[in-house]
């Protein structure tokens, strides 16, 4: 059978490679490109590559079935135009999306590192690299697989869902495991930032230890993935923080950026966010924000259109008043509820309650609760146990009677007695009292903790300290010994004794007053916060005055210095936070509290009534 003419018209010749045909027998099944590309040139086919399984199907090792693929190519194009095909006289059917999904499915597969080399296609070779202009690349050559791009752009491959953070010098300063708090996004360090650590890691104070942890951090995540693989991130839980599940990268390359002129180029901060800039216009299918402890750089990077964010990981709260009270009012109708259910029993001089419902599922361990309702007798009780949907309520001792007073000093309102009732359980080892100016804070600790010492010598001794932070300027070095270096900020504490010792001693005559002053003086210590790393305090009754200015790491160092048979009580005003950079998100006082609510052995009551004088609680109000 004689083979029909070729095709007489020029430039109608199908060509193997653009039709990307493989193997001879195949059907023939020509693709939208390939149609589209008879009569005009695609530039989206320019970018085209095929992807051969193997050296026997490449263009050398084809040429010799090219006359039989050549003689079934021309048939079926004799046969088309005998029956006026509309692959020429119509446009393909597909929409441009359709197209354009069908051309990009193929540099995907591309993409395989188990697939061997692409080879590109002759119009490639003879088209593209003659009329594209230098650094211009195709549609289609940034899905390339290329070994090069890969290690300049470690992310690019990333998943957009997860984000890239950019750390100003001193989110590291301020928290040296804030690398491991950004669970599964990527975190960016420039190189700015290394020097700055660097510049930071001498003395002795808080920054430089900061600086110092946050470079041997780094130091050991590089080392536990190796030189070769800092170009495409470290992995952040390389070193057992499995919280961590992003990558940690290094600036290792220059990136370019422009700024306004107004931002001095060789300061850090403006260095920093031009890196950020650049990021952000490299990698466009993700989001990347800048993380800084600084308000000012923030308000910067948002006026140059860049996400900015503070660094809240070591905020507890972020509102105030959402801070643990330690107390509930149960509803008007809480006994309507539990009448059927309610369970009571009687155990020494207190009573207990068991009852259930939905408010139980609002209660804490040794968290009070009160039910006061006009014409009804008010319950005031702590919760000791709670099971699924019930709870065990106990009463209280009623510390606003004058014979169950501590150290002559009676509760004058209702939360003075809940504080008083945990100062006095021996079970409760961590108390924090929160409160406004004149509520009785340091009075009751101080009267709680000389009835345990003297009278029931529960505890040998009280040690007091507090966070030597001043109101206003410093006077400068002190003269002694460390209590005598600590006495001018232990003005509270002789002023409470004056106190108690007057209101214990009143009819000893002045003999009598200074023995008891002397004996009480004689039970008291005075320690600085300087010194207690490493100590271990038995059997002492802790004060920590002033709790509110320290940071949560000086929180935690104080409470694991308490040995067998210590109570600890802290003691704060959250709106007279003195430290620098400490808010009332941010204060160990209020990381203590948080951190503790619900513990069997600790408890926590906000002072609400003030009780100093009526012109020290009219000040506390309108100041």
């Amino acid at each position: 059978m004689p083979l029909p003419p070729p095709p007489t018209k020029k430039g109608s010749r199908l060509d193997l490679q653009q039709l990307g045909i493989q193997d001879v027998n195949a059907p023939f099944v020509p693709s939208v490109a390939a149609q589209s590309s008879v009569n005009k040139p695609s530039a989206k086919l320019d970018a085209l590559t095929v992807s051969t399984p193997g050296p026997r199907h490449s263009a050398a090792a084809n040429s010799d079935q090219a006359p039989r693929a050549a003689k079934a190519v021309s048939a079926k194009t004799s046969s088309k135009a005998a029956t006026k095909t509309r692959t020429t006289a119509q446009p393909d059917r597909r929409s441009p999306a359709q197209a354009v999904d069908l051309q990009a499915n193929v540099p995907t597969v591309m993409a395989n590192p188990a697939a061997p080399t692409a080879v590109q296609t002759a119009s490639e070779s003879s088209t593209v690299n003659r009329s594209a202009a230098p650094g211009v690349k195709t549609k289609a050559s940034p899905k390339r697989a290329s070994p090069t791009v890969a290690k300049a752009n470690p992310h690019q491959a990333a998943s957009g869902s997860t984000k890239l953070f950019v750390l100003d010098t001193n989110v590291l300063l301020h928290d040296p495991m804030s690398l491991f708090r950004f669970e599964e996004h990527d975190v960016y360090l420039p190189m700015i930032v290394l020097e700055e650590l660097d510049g930071h890691k001498k003395g002795m104070t808080e920054v430089a230890r900061n600086g110092r942890q946050a470079s041997r951090t780094l130091d050991a995540l590089a080392a536990q993935a190796g030189e070769d693989n800092i170009g495409a991130g470290l992995p952040l839980n390389a070193t057992g923080h499995t919280e961590a599940r992003g990558r940690l990268f290094f600036q290792t390359e220059p990136l370019d950026y422009t700024l306004p002129t107004s931002l001095p180029q060789g300061k850090a901060d403006n260095q920093i966010l031009g890196v950020v800039q650049a990021l952000s216009h490299r990698h466009t299918e993700r989001v990347v924000a800048m993380v800084s402890k600084d308000i000012n750089m923030r308000i910067k990077a948002r006026a140059l259109g860049l996400d900015a964010q503070d660094y809240e990981n070591d905020k507890t709260l972020d509102d105030g008043e959402l801070l643990y009270s330690g107390a509930l009012a149960l509803p008007t109708d809480f006994w309507t509820r539990q009448s059927k259910t309610v369970e009571s029993w009687q155990q020494g001089q207190f009573t207990f309650y068991r009852v259930g419902g939905d408010v139980t599922q609002q209660f804490h361990i040794n968290q009070f609760v009160y039910f006061e309702a006009p014409g009804e007798p008010p319950l005031y009780a702590r919760v000791v146990e709670i099971r699924g949907k019930t709870a065990v309520l106990k009463t209280l001792r009623d510390f606003t009677h004058l014979k169950h007073s501590v150290w002559g000093v009676a509760a004058r309102n209702r939360e003075q007695n809940f504080a008083l009732n945990l100062l006095m359980d021996p079970e409760i080892d961590l108390v924090t009292l929160t409160g406004t100016a004149g509520t009785g804070k340091t009075l009751m600790a101080l009267a709680a903790g000389l009835v345990q010492v003297l009278d029931e010598r529960r505890y040998t001794e009280i040690i007091m300290t507090r966070a030597t932070v001043s109101v206003g300027e410093d006077i400068g070095f002190l003269p002694g010994t460390e209590e005598e270096k600590m006495g001018p900020w232990m003005g509270a504490l002789d002023d409470n004794l004056e106190f108690l010792a007057k209101g214990d001693g009143g009819n000893a005559g002045e003999w009598g007053r200074a023995a008891t002053n002397e004996l009480i003086r004689s039970r008291i210590k005075v320690k600085s916060l300087n010194f207690m790393r490493g100590r271990t305090f038995m059997s002492k009754y802790v004060i920590i005055d002033e709790a509110q200015n320290l940071t949560p790491k000086q929180m935690k160092t104080l409470i694991t210095r308490a040995g067998p048979g210590t109570k600890i009580v802290c003691m704060g005003n959250l709106a007279q936070i003195d430290t620098p950079y400490l808010t009332e998100g941010s204060s160990g006082m209020t990381f203590a509290v948080d951190r503790f609510k619900g513990w069997p052995h600790g408890g926590h009551i906000t002072l609400a009534r003030g009780e100093r004088s009526r012109l020290a609680d009219f000040a506390s109000d309108v100041l």
